[in-house]
């Protein structure tokens, strides 16, 4: 891991969602640090009183507007413990000329390979069918009414084909022999760039990619071209009995038509790691949805990963704060 010159200036540090004791060990030996989550009533006058004097914020899922910005005169960078940006500012980020770190690639892996459980557990009903051992209903062979379906051979349609689309579109095209649609803004060269998936994987407009995948799984980013994408148009194009996977961000679908898909249309289930609100409200009707598998937001956690995320995060802080090169920067031109 990096190690920041021993000459460096100690500046202000403002941690507001809680790092390994091992990583906040890092910060502390060269900055002065306060650890404030703003999400806790007892924490959030001492985060706010700390952002005044804050040259580095380090943490996650805690939306960080202009208003919170202007709080905070003297920031420089911030390390998010994440991949996706949409809790940020970006416009006022860019006019401040704030460095914002992410931590994109540690997680790809155990992503996809979440995303790829949901599939698994959709098609096959495997929530439902162990409720139904755990609840004492299991008393005779199951029939008809509680098989599930097929994943090996069925089509995949991938929205977005970054780093876990191409994770997602390996385990399904080489793992299940599944073939592969992916829409994504710009074409992905498979020979050069993923020759194991040449010939099994095929860009596809999106309206096709619904009419003939099997399974559709979103992998996309958050932004105002990818908000609200699925709505009742777009789940009226997908074949009956498909499936709907969302591993991606829940504001892409219109949660309203998703669930009138279910309840009237031919989807036949969905599996959801993502919301609109997080965490999904009690009186959510996606929560009790015999048709959906619903996660609580789990694709990166395991206790590999969130520390791989949280130890690229503090790198990144300690090289902005050093006046170094991050490893990993979001770019923010054009926000």
């Amino acid at each position: 891991m990096p190690t920041p010159s021993a000459n460096t200036t100690r500046q202000q540090v403002l941690v507001f969602r809680e790092l390994p004791p091992d990583q906040l060990a890092r910060l502390q030996a060269v900055h002065d640090v306060t650890v404030a989550n703003p999400r806790l009533p007892e924490q959030a006058a001492a985060f706010h009183a700390a952002l005044a004097s804050a040259d580095g914020l380090i943490g996650s899922s805690y939306p960080v507007d202009a208003a919170l910005l202007a709080g905070a005169p003297r920031l420089k960078v911030i390390s998010s413990v994440s991949v996706g940006v949409d809790n940020y500012a970006l416009p006022a980020l860019a006019a401040r000329g704030i460095m914002l770190c992410h931590t994109p690639g540690v997680l790809t892996e155990t992503t996809a390979d979440t995303i790829f459980s949901l599939i698994m557990a959709s098609s096959r009903r495997l929530v439902e069918l162990a409720n139904h051992v755990r609840e004492g209903r299991w008393t005779r062979n199951i029939g008809e009414e509680l098989f599930g379906w097929d994943v090996h051979g069925k089509t995949l349609g991938i929205l977005g084909f970054g780093r876990i689309g191409q994770a997602l579109a390996r385990r399904a095209a080489l793992g299940f022999g599944m073939p592969v649609l992916y829409h994504s803004r710009h074409p992905v060269d498979l020979a050069q760039a993923l020759p194991e998936l040449a010939g099994k994987a095929r860009r596809t407009p999106l309206d096709e990619l619904l009419q003939r995948a099997d399974i559709v799984a979103a992998v996309l980013p958050l932004s105002p071209e990818t908000r609200g994408l699925m709505g009742a148009r777009e789940f009226a194009l997908m074949k009956p009995g498909a499936i709907f996977i969302n591993g991606a961000r829940g504001a892409i679908v219109q949660e309203d038509a998703l669930l009138d898909a279910l309840d009237h249309g031919t989807l036949r289930a969905a599996g959801l790691d993502v919301f609109a609100t997080e965490p999904l409200p009690l009186d959510s009707p996606l929560r009790t949805h015999p048709k959906v598998t619903a996660l609580p937001h789990i694709g990166s956690a395991t206790f590999e990963t969130r520390h791989a995320m949280a130890e690229l995060a503090t790198s990144n802080l300690l090289q902005a704060l050093a006046g170094e090169r991050p490893a990993a920067v979001f770019e923010l031109s054009g926000a």
